[in-house]
């Protein structure tokens, strides 16, 4: 039985809907195709014959050009610096100006830095971007699937600051590694006191103060007189001397105390190459720093700035004052953005923020942006992509840092928490301060509280 519909509207069925609803279901009716480009569409493929593909490797490189470019069109080259300088020589004998590599480990720093500096355009690619195909499970497949795919322009090159801001970055990270190395010498300091039942770590907060390093130092010089002990401790140290005391008695064995002082050796040895990697880095800034901002006067601090152990007020405005030369803002106006979200900033990304087209974009480029997978106008999934971002991570204890803040931040991510749950909050709060540093530096503008205010109202 066929049924026939009429086209009159039903009054009731068909009353014309207004408001999130009618906005919900426009979404998911097809839109008239027009001639523009829609947003999210890949442009028009373009067919590029000077693009060649490279596979990485830590003893041998794969490198794909276009069949027609050489008789040869696939080579292998050993990672020593004059194979690679070859390696460039070929693509320019091959008329190759633009190469795509995956961004395997530190194996593809040394080929990059030497494509840039021979004047091609490198595309450095992440691997999960490119997948994987069956048939091809060499490095030669490899590396002529990814020329394939840079030829008709499919894959997306990685963000790299320039090489001013790398070489910082690098001493930056370095420092931090120095820094979770200075962690387990303290560890096996207290793991050796342990040994020895001694809880001088329990009664202070810091083994690594002027009280604990005093006492250390007497314990390995041989002293053993409790009472002499406990008269090393600082006037500011919480527990009295009594309980002092009784900590430092405890069972001492030769293994145990050559094992506290090679440990307190290599702490005090890794704090040194700390304060150098420290003084390096303010060096550094200070010479990018020389070409920015000059001209205004830097403004006085909108709040006191919390200083960290080893540092003074006076290094505090010091460095304040060199990132508003480098970046064109104050950005400690901002709640939660202190000095270590500044050096993250400076040295994971850099002054120049052009290479976002907007704040959405550098948002999501650090993984703070939810990843949307729509399949027939339905909303399958909304989630963070994962991302080792440092700068997310930066971002993200600066937004937990505004939970007990009396300040506009602070009131917005109380909401959030209370709406989304903490975990969600702080990912969606360390967005919401990656959009405002990304406005402040493109605009050059102040910091301006009351225009949140005016927004949640």
């Amino acid at each position: 039985m066929t049924r026939k519909y009429s086209q009159q509207m039903n009054p009731k069925k068909d009353k014309p809907q207004t408001g999130r609803k009618a906005a919900a279901n426009g979404a998911r009716q097809a839109r008239p195709a027009t001639g523009k480009r829609k947003s999210g569409q890949l442009p028009p493929l373009q067919m590029r014959s000077d693009a060649a593909g490279i596979d990485i490797g830590s003893q041998e490189i794969a490198v794909a050009v276009p069949p027609d470019s050489d008789p040869e069109p696939v080579r292998t080259f050993q990672t020593f610096t004059a194979d690679l300088q070859a390696l460039a020589d070929w693509l320019q004998q091959c008329g190759i100006r633009t190469v795509a590599m995956e961004s395997t480990s530190v194996y593809w720093i040394p080929l990059f830095q030497i494509l840039e500096q021979r004047g091609l355009e490198v595309f450095l690619v992440n691997a999960h971007h490119i997948k994987n195909v069956s048939g091809r499970p060499t490095d030669v497949g490899d590396c002529q699937w990814i020329q394939q795919l840079h030829s008709v322009g499919l894959l997306r090159t990685s963000f790299r600051p320039p090489q001013e801001i790398c070489a910082l970055r690098a001493i930056v990270r370095h420092r931090h590694s120095l820094t979770e190395m200075a962690s387990q010498a303290i560890e096996h300091m207290q793991k050796a006191l342990d040994q020895m039942n001694l809880h001088l770590h329990h009664v202070i907060s810091d083994i690594t103060g002027e009280t604990g390093l005093r006492i250390l130092d007497a314990l390995l010089g041989g002293e053993r007189d409790t009472r002499k002990l406990a008269q090393l401790r600082d006037r500011r140290i919480r527990s009295s001397a009594q309980t002092v005391r009784k900590a430092l008695e405890g069972d001492y064995h030769a293994e145990h105390l050559f094992t506290l002082r090679q440990s307190l050796e290599r702490y005090r040895f890794l704090e040194q190459h700390m304060a150098d990697c420290d003084r390096e880095i303010a060096r550094r800034t200070r010479e990018i720093a020389g070409g920015g901002v000059e001209a205004v006067a830097v403004p006085a601090a909108s709040k006191p700035l919390k200083a960290r152990k080893g540092t003074s007020a006076a290094w505090l405005e010091s460095q304040r004052r060199e990132y508003f030369r480098l970046f064109g803002v104050d950005l400690t106006q901002v709640d939660g953005i202190g000095m270590g979200t500044l050096q993250t900033l400076a040295t994971e990304v850099g002054p120049d923020l052009s290479r976002f087209r907007s704040a959405a974009a550098f948002t999501a480029w650090m993984g703070l942006t939810p990843k949307q997978e729509i399949s027939g106008g339905k909303l399958l999934r909304s989630k963070t992509a994962k991302n080792k971002s440092r700068l997310a991570y930066a971002l993200r204890m600066a937004a937990q840092s505004l939970l007990s803040r009396r300040s506009a931040l602070g009131d917005e991510f109380r909401r959030l928490r209370a709406r989304l749950g903490m975990p969600k909050a702080i990912t969606a709060m360390a967005r919401r301060l990656g959009c405002i540093v990304y406005h402040l530096i493109t605009r050059r503008t102040a910091f301006d509280p009351s225009l949140l205010l005016r927004q949640q109202q």
